[in-house]
């Protein structure tokens, strides 16, 4: 077991876990449909989300900001370029990270994921559909 007294031996095997997680994620999308992909960009946002939180209320400065960019990237370099803004605009402007990030406001990042969770939710549940050719 990992202890305070082996910072080395838990940093190694902090960057074991995160090459394990990049090359299941590349994996995922070598391999995915085009509807999975959306559906790895979501789950994405939320683990970024997740980590923001974390880094937020552990007043690691550098790892929340790291965290909100990648979620950040996620919505303007993803999700975003599907939406149709005359409809969907309004989502946009209301995912507000860069307020999250200024102001350590732990409460925009509960409303990023009032927005997106529900999209991602309606994303899994057609999936298993869309595989199947019905959507």
């Amino acid at each position: 077991m990992f202890t305070a007294a082996n910072p080395t031996a838990f940093a190694r095997s902090h960057g074991f876990a995160n090459a394990y997680a990049r090359v299941g994620v590349e994996t995922s999308v070598s391999s995915a449909s085009a509807h999975k992909l959306i559906e790895l960009l979501f789950n994405g946002f939320m683990d970024a989300i997740v980590l923001a939180r974390g880094a937020m209320r552990g007043g690691q400065i550098e790892a929340k900001g790291k965290a909100i960019s990648r979620a950040a990237r996620i919505v303007e370099e993803g999700l975003k370029a599907g939406l149709n803004m005359e409809a969907g605009g309004r989502l946009a402007e209301d995912l507000s990270l860069l307020h999250a990030n200024l102001r350590n406001d732990e409460s925009a990042l509960d409303e990023c994921v009032r927005l997106i969770g529900p999209l991602r939710d309606a994303w899994i549940a057609i999936g298993p559909q869309v595989e199947a050719g019905n959507l």
